[in-house]
């Protein structure tokens, strides 16, 4: 298992984040980016978690709504990676899932792509 504080893999997600591709990102509206330790279970086999209505789902959404949530979950990632190159591609690969939940695409396609 890797180590790394929580501060270092945080940065690491936002540096992920930011090399995503505009267009991936540009439609992403009130929806926040949260890392967290672990999932609520306290296991290891989750490794993001998205926690809103899909874009495809919404009949009406405006001022007012909370935002939706991306949760990038560290003890997880650094469980099953054994270093820094395999951990960003993990990462990468998370945010990428986690992102397309939001724009309604299921495991099921996820799993075709090669994103699940």
């Amino acid at each position: 298992m890797m180590h790394m504080d929580a501060e270092v893999f945080e940065a690491l997600v936002v540096d992920e984040l930011d090399q995503l591709p505009d267009e991936m990102v540009e439609g992403l509206d009130n929806v926040v980016f949260v890392v967290e330790g672990r999932p609520e279970d306290g296991t290891l086999g989750l490794l993001g978690l998205y926690d809103g209505l899909a874009l495809t789902e919404r009949e009406r959404y405006g001022m007012g709504e909370l935002p939706d949530r991306i949760v990038v979950y560290r003890e997880p990632h650094l469980a099953r990676c054994a270093d820094e190159a395999q951990l960003r591609d993990e990462v990468h690969t998370t945010l990428v899932h986690e992102i397309a939940h939001f724009y309604g695409i299921d495991d099921d396609r996820l799993h075709e792509l090669g994103w699940a």
